[in-house]
């Protein structure tokens, strides 16, 4: 039994039981396995051959395709695209009201708002002057857990690029599969709330790995945590030395003008 992963390279493969290189010589406790199958469920599912494999080489090529594709509209417009992630609960939304609120009148925004289910996230962000074009992920694409670049190509329709300057594409809250799929996006960041604790970039390092910029979101909730800023810092560094990071607390508007900076001028 396997599962694939895709390297930042591209390449996509599986870790299997027969990949170690050893055989079934040694004795087996098949009390054991039965005790652990109680536990975890039945994986059989997820048996990754050599088919398997081609296949999502070709999801993955025939994705990245489509986001050159998005990206070169975009240029074409003149409009920066940010793909912005984080874990369900972070603050994204929180922030990109805060953020809307202080561009309003001086950079035209359009939002792609993703979710599985719900309007929720794209009504709070009205009112604010940003174009919004909402694709729920549960609507024609199977629920899936991330946007791809199929569905920022379907969303964009929703957006009159002739008239933006930039396009924050809110990804669907989760820490794992956002940050393998290349959407068309210029530079990818994300939100993390020090209430998810700081050992989130080792865990999740991929997400933490992809990101040009992180938003270190309610810090004002610091003095009534245990939250260890020193360590979170050398975890991040463990995992991703150069990415820019911003403390502040969407809630409040404390150091929101730093992020600000950098979303709207990335040499800032």
């Amino acid at each position: 039994m396997g599962r694939f992963h895709r390297h930042d390279d591209g390449t996509v493969h599986s870790h299997g039981h027969d990949d170690h290189g050893h055989g079934h010589d040694h004795p087996h406790d098949h009390a054991h396995d039965e005790a652990l199958a109680e536990l975890i469920g039945d994986h059989s599912g997820y048996q990754t051959g050599r088919e398997r494999i081609e296949i999502l080489e070709d999801i993955y090529a025939e994705n990245d395709r489509l986001a050159e594709d998005n990206r070169t509209a975009l240029d074409a417009a003149g409009v920066r695209a940010i793909n912005l992630m984080s874990s369900p609960g972070s603050g994204k939304t929180t922030l990109l009201q805060r953020t809307l609120a202080q561009l309003e009148g001086t950079v035209r925004v359009g939002i792609i708002e993703g979710d599985i289910e719900t309007p929720l996230d794209a009504e709070r962000l009205n009112g604010f002057g940003a174009q919004i074009s909402l694709l729920n992920t549960g609507n024609g694409f199977g629920g899936e857990c991330h946007l791809d670049a199929p569905m920022i190509a379907t969303a964009m329709k929703g957006l009159d690029l002739s008239e933006l300057d930039l396009v924050i594409i809110e990804n669907v809250g989760n820490l794992v599969c956002p940050a393998e799929f290349e959407v068309g996006e210029h530079a990818k960041a994300m939100v993390y709330s020090i209430t998810e604790g700081e050992d989130k970039p080792l865990k999740y390092p991929v997400m933490f790995r992809s990101v040009e910029a992180i938003c270190i979101n309610k810090m004002d909730l610091a003095p009534y945590l245990d939250f260890d800023m020193e360590l979170f810092r050398r975890n991040l560094a463990a995992v991703n030395p150069t990415a820019r990071v911003f403390e502040l607390s969407a809630r409040t508007g404390e150091g929101v003008n730093e992020w600000i900076s950098w979303l709207t001028d990335p040499n800032s």
